[in-house]
């Protein structure tokens, strides 16, 4: 077997496992979290306002997800019925922006570059999610149906027990109190019987399984093309079109980024070495931005959330972030 074989086979294995795991835990995190946190305080808070916008920068600074370990809790957020705007905001800023990658940053590259990279993920995530939300593409979400008698709201949690003749007059979404004690006519005579409520956790697995079936073909869809881009892809291909001396090593180091599978954390001490080799420091902050703001597993990923139309919109400013922090890292390296 090839060694390049055998590095995409074993980044195959790797990220499969790694994704799969982060999914499958963070999707129950977020069930446990909607449990608590009823959806109108998410609503409230993550209104599309001036506080929800800053509210969303700030949970996206301090939850330390990759670009897809992101898409759970974004499922969540269009759950909750959070504002659209912030919602995209969460998702620029969580895979850029969190204290690990700031600190690495600041070790690696020192205060200036850091600064540059961190207002520009910081301001332009917060321009985009504004401006996504006042054009209007909030309609280009893929919003799953609820159900009448969900978890989150509905009233079919407590089922009721009753006598086969009334089953038929029963409300299909009455609650074992209004069972137990109104008069239904024909129950007049006989007994009425609760079923015990719930545990507030009851179904938590069911949906966190749920919903990573629902993705398991985007997943592996988009794990196989990074492994195969990641074992064969030499990183000398960066080195050849990202040099200091290449005018438009900016924008092709941000391209290159996005088919790459790569969490900040190891694209930072990668551009280090890059940077060492040639590769000037503004291709090096556009290919942080590019690769861990959207890998191209993220992208299979959010297809089964956005339209074409949001996608491309997500892609562009990704990629406008990338060129733009790159380019402003040009005016002081």
């Amino acid at each position: 077997m090839s060694s390049q074989l055998q590095e995409t086979l074993n980044m195959f294995v790797f990220l499969a496992i790694e994704l799969s795991a982060l999914f499958i835990g963070i999707s129950l995190l977020v069930g446990i979290l909607q449990r608590h946190i009823p959806p109108s305080k998410v609503e409230a808070l993550l209104g599309a306002n001036r506080r929800g916008y800053f509210l969303a920068a700030v949970l996206g600074s301090i939850t330390p997800f990759c670009s897809c370990s992101t898409i759970p809790m974004l499922k969540g957020l269009i759950r909750a019925r959070a504002g659209f705007g912030p919602t995209m905001v969460f998702l620029f800023t969580s895979p850029l922006l969190n204290p690990i990658i700031v600190v690495l940053l600041v070790a690696t590259f020192g205060l200036t570059l850091t600064a540059i990279y961190v207002l520009s993920a910081l301001l332009i995530s917060l321009g985009a999610g504004w401006s996504l939300q006042k054009l209007g593409f909030e309609r280009y979400v893929r919003h799953e149906e609820a159900s009448d008698c969900g978890v989150s709201g509905g009233s079919c949690d407590v089922k009721p027990t009753i006598s086969n003749s009334c089953e038929s007059m029963a409300a299909p979404c009455c609650s074992a109190t209004q069972i137990t004690t109104q008069s239904t006519g024909c129950c007049d005579s006989q007994t009425t019987k609760a079923a015990r409520p719930k545990s507030k956790y009851s179904g938590l697995w069911q949906e966190a399984w749920s919903d990573f079936k629902n993705v398991l073909p985007y997943l592996f869809i988009g794990i196989a093309i990074g492994s195969v881009i990641y074992g064969y892809i030499p990183t000398s291909l960066l080195e050849e079109y990202a040099g200091s001396d290449n005018p438009f090593a900016i924008p092709v180091a941000a391209v290159i980024a996005i088919p790459l599978y790569l969490r900040a954390e190891a694209l930072i001490p990668l551009s280090a070495a890059l940077m060492m080799k040639g590769v000037s420091a503004g291709a090096v902050l556009a290919l942080i931005i590019g690769g861990a703001g959207a890998s191209l597993t993220e992208l299979i990923l959010l297809r089964s959330l956005f339209t074409f139309k949001l996608l491309a919109a997500f892609v562009i400013v990704i990629l406008a972030m990338a060129m733009i922090a790159g380019y402003a890292a040009l005016l002081f390296f």
